[in-house]
């Protein structure tokens, strides 16, 4: 087998994303993606009655998936693929879907038939989203409906169920739309988006928000790559994550987590990974991520996480902007967020400056 190419340093490719919800059951008229839902929610009460005032549990779901990654065969060089699909979404107490925003993210390295890489990684990637009708399921596909279309009928149609509810009428065996209108939009593979919104439910909580705040999605990714020799290379993927409310420009609310995707090879172009086992993000490695456990730390990181979004509950995005930190991107010393949180918060900050 041919030898991956030595890179010379690691190098960083970046894509973000901010997502906007389409919460009825019809097809967006724009593809423009401004991070917002295009209409507030609202909660019937038990007389029927629309009550803007009921608190919602917001939660975060990412569904990572590494298996299109392969190493060097006889009649193809090695490659790194990974699908993130990502969803942010509100519930009430009894788990109704009152509001969900989807985005799917896929980085990927390439490397030629000389182990050398073929892919410029300087170059953010889009998410399909972003991509609006430029991502070609119409030009190429010879599909109805652009995904971002074919996406806010999934989002549409989960409103005012149950991720239960959602998984028995809209999937089949296939993880494609069951239910007939939905099928006649949505043709995509929706299995993983349906997923997405069962881990949402699962870490939903109170967090501050209510109905009738606007949901909002931001999403940073990183790549790096290190050279195989006398140890393995490896491809690492990174991903920050937040799910904001907002009310009157205002947080009401957030749920931030965070990933780190490792994919190693030797130096022939094998891949020693198992690229069929899920990564977890650091939320759901909880303890296991250690930073107590081997850096000393007082607080995990998604402790630190979640002190992160207590603290910019209730500000503006600005005020968020604004906050002090040291050149390591660390809460400045002595300020009340560094009691509570010792690591960088600068990827932190730029996921809500997606949002402004």
């Amino acid at each position: 087998m041919k030898r991956i190419l030595a890179l010379t340093s690691a190098v960083l490719l970046t894509l973000s994303l901010a997502a906007c919800s389409n919460t009825q059951n019809k097809l967006p008229s724009s593809n423009a993606d401004n991070g917002a839902s295009s209409k507030p929610q609202t909660t019937p009460n038990d007389n029927n009655e629309t009550n803007t005032t009921v608190k919602t549990k917001t939660g975060l779901g990412m569904v990572i998936s590494l298996e299109g990654s392969q190493g060097a065969t006889e009649n193809a060089p090695a490659a790194v693929h990974s699908e993130i699909t990502v969803c942010a979404a509100n519930f009430d107490d009894k788990g109704k879907i009152l509001d969900v925003v989807f985005d799917v993210a896929e980085p990927g390295v390439e490397f030629d038939e000389a182990g050398a890489l073929a892919t410029d990684i300087g170059k953010p990637v889009m998410t399909k989203r972003q991509m609006g009708d430029n991502y070609g399921m119409k030009a190429y596909g010879g599909a109805k409906y652009e995904w971002y279309e074919q996406a806010a009928a999934v989002a549409g149609f989960a409103v005012n169920k149950t991720a239960a509810q959602l998984r028995e009428g809209a999937v089949n065996e296939a993880g494609k739309a069951k239910d007939a209108d939905l099928a006649s939009v949505a043709t995509i593979y929706i299995g993983s988006y349906v997923s997405a919104i069962e881990k949402a439910v699962q870490n939903a909580h109170h967090l501050g928000s209510a109905a009738g705040d606007t949901l909002r999605l931001s999403v940073i990714n990183g790549m790096t790559a290190t050279a195989a020799g006398e140890k393995d290379g490896a491809v690492e993927l990174t991903v920050d994550v937040a799910a904001v409310t907002t009310k009157d420009q205002v947080i009401s609310g957030c749920y931030i987590d965070a990933l780190q995707a490792k994919v190693t090879f030797n130096a022939q172009g094998e891949l020693t990974t198992d690229v069929a086992a899920a990564p977890q993000t650091k939320n759901e490695l909880g303890e296991k991520y250690g930073m107590k456990a081997y850096a000393g730390a007082k607080f995990e990181w998604n402790e630190q996480a979640a002190n992160f979004a207590a603290y910019v509950t209730n500000k503006t995005l600005a005020e968020v902007a604004g906050i002090a930190i040291t050149e390591a991107t660390k809460p400045a010393d002595g300020t009340d967020l560094a009691a509570t949180v010792t690591i960088a918060i600068g990827g932190f900050q730029a996921l809500f400056a997606k949002l402004s």
